[in-house]
């Protein structure tokens, strides 16, 4: 009976951080792309890989607007590195309609964004954390 006890309790300790979330998940503010517009991304979980999906657009002024590209999918197949790092993934840009190769880095509630396309790169900015 101990055995079996101490099995579950080990069986349990070792499956905890797979019940945990990922600090990255949440909804991030972008920062304004080439026309002065922004959004926020809910990033989250799509099976063993991050992906994040554009809630909601915003315009220069800052005003809500609509969007065609709003529910359409930013962030796909990123996978986290540890240490806050994040890459292997893609980051489509809806300003210039480019899909980059890109790596994210989370310091606090700051997301540091960077994708490439062959060896040319794009700062993606820092995002913020919405909640």
């Amino acid at each position: 009976m101990k055995k079996l006890v101490l099995g579950l309790a080990l069986s349990l300790a070792f499956a905890m951080p797979a019940f945990a979330g990922d600090p990255v998940e949440g909804i991030w503010q972008t920062t304004p792309d080439d026309n002065g517009n922004f959004g926020h991304i809910e990033v989250k979980p799509c099976g063993e890989r991050i992906c994040g999906t554009l809630i909601r657009a915003f315009g220069p002024d800052g005003k809500p607007m609509k969007s065609d590209n709003v529910g359409k999918r930013i962030i796909w197949d990123m996978v986290p590195l540890g240490g806050g790092r994040y890459g292997k993934g893609k980051i489509w840009s809806p300003d210039r309609d480019k899909t980059y190769s890109s790596k994210m880095e989370l310091v606090g509630d700051k997301l540091h964004v960077k994708g490439c396309i062959l060896v040319i790169c794009r700062d993606g900015g820092t995002w913020t954390r919405v909640k």
